[in-house]
C-alpha cells in the first residue's frame, strides 16, 4: 500500500516543502545526498575513496523539458568533473545520467537533444578517464534508453546501461548486452510499474533479479551487482566463485548511505564496491523513491532528526 501512497503524498505542496527545507530535509539529506552543489558532490567522492570506495555521481533532477534547462545539466556535469580532476579523483569515476534530464522530453527533438547531451558528458568523461552510466526509468522510456546507449557506445564503449529486475523484459535485455566489454548495471528498480510488464511483489522480483545475475555473469561483459538484499549479494559471490570471475571483472554497486558496514565489509574482502552519490538541488523525487522502495528509510532520516534535537 504505501508504494502507492507514498507518491502522492510526497507530491503534495506541503510535503515536498519539509522534504526540501527544515529538520526533516536535513536528517535526509545528509544520510542520503551529498548535498546540493558539485562541490559536495566532491567532496563525498573524496571521503568514499578514503573508505576503499569508487562512486558514480547522480545530478538530481529530471523530467527537463527545455532545452535550456537540458544544456544546464550538461553544464553542472562537466563542472563537475573539472573539479574532480583538479582533486586527482577524476580517474576510475562514473557519472549516472538520466536522459530525461538531458532533455528526452524536449518538444520535437527530445531525443536528439538527450543523445547529444550525453554524448558531450561522455566525451568529457572520457578525456579523464573517467565513464558514463545512462540510468534506467519508468518502463515506457527503457526502449528508447537503450537505443540511445547503443547509438554512444559506437563512439565511447565504455557508456554503462542500468537494468531493472522487475520488468519481466530484463532477462532478454539481459542476454543482448551480456557481451564484450559491456558494462551493465543491475537493480531491481525503484518505479511502481504495471502487473503487466513488470513483477509486483518482493520474491519474484528477488528471483528475477538472481536469474538476470546469473545470465550476465555468465556472459563476458561487466556486471554491476546494485543491491542490498543480504541474499542476492551472497547468490553472487556463489555464481562468481561458480563462474571463475577475476575482482576486476564485476563490481557491487550501493546506495550512498545505506549499508555502510556492508559496503565496506564487501571493499576490505577486495571486492570493487562503488557507491551510487547523488546531490542536486532537487532532490524530493529520489528522496521519495528511497521511502517507496524501503518504508524503514523514513524512520531512519525520522531518528538522525530527533537524534540532533537531543545533541
Amino acid at each position: 500500500m504505501i508504494r502507492d501512497l507514498v507518491p502522492r503524498v510526497v507530491s503534495t505542496a506541503p510535503v515536498r516543502a519539509g522534504l526540501a527545507r527544515g529538520p526533516l530535509s536535513n536528517a535526509f539529506v545528509d544520510r542520503f545526498v551529498a548535498g546540493p552543489a558539485e562541490t559536495d558532490a566532491v567532496r563525498g567522492v573524496d571521503r568514499l575513496a578514503g573508505l576503499r570506495l569508487r562512486a558514480t555521481v547522480d545530478r538530481l533532477g529530471e523530467g527537463v523539458t527545455e532545452a535550456g534547462e537540458a544544456l544546464a545539466v550538461v553544464g553542472a556535469y562537466r563542472h563537475l568533473l573539472d573539479l574532480a580532476d583538479q582533486a586527482g579523483l577524476a580517474d576510475g569515476l562514473d557519472l549516472s545520467v538520466k536522459l530525461s534530464a538531458l532533455g528526452q522530453a524536449v518538444p520535437r527533438d527530445g531525443r536528439k537533444v538527450s543523445y547529444e547531451n550525453a554524448a558531450e558528458i561522455a566525451a568529457r568523461a572520457a578525456a579523464a578517464n573517467a565513464t558514463v552510466t545512462v540510468d534506467m526509468e519508468d518502463h515506457t522510456t527503457t526502449d528508447a534508453t537503450l537505443d540511445t546507449v547503443g547509438e554512444l557506445r559506437r563512439d565511447f564503449p565504455t557508456v554503462g546501461a542500468v537494468l531493472q529486475a522487475q520488468l519481466r523484459r530484463t532477462e532478454a535485455d539481459c542476454r543482448d548486452l551480456a557481451g564484450d566489454g559491456s558494462r551493465v548495471r543491475l537493480c531491481k528498480g525503484a518505479y511502481r510499474e504495471p502487473a503487466a510488464v513488470a513483477h509486483r511483489d518482493r520474491p519474484a522480483v528477488s528471483a528475477a533479479y538472481a536469474r538476470c545475475l546469473g545470465i550476465l555473469l555468465s556472459g563476458s561483459g561487466y556486471p554491476m551487482i546494485a543491491t542490498h538484499d543480504p541474499a542476492l549479494i551472497s547468490i553472487a559471490g556463489h555464481l562468481v566463485h561458480a563462474q571463475g570471475r577475476a575482482p576486476e571483472s564485476y563490481e557491487y554497486q550501493m546506495l550512498y548511505g545505506i549499508r555502510p558496514v556492508e559496503q565496506r565489509r564487501l571493499a576490505a574482502r577486495g571486492a570493487t564496491v562503488r557507491i551510487y552519490l547523488p546531490y542536486g538541488p532537487d532532490c524530493v523525487p529520489y528522496l521519495s523513491r528511497r521511502i517507496v522502495e524501503r518504508p524503514a528509510n523514513l524512520l531512519l532520516a525520522l531518528r538522525a532528526m530527533g537524534a540532533r534535537r537531543m545533541g
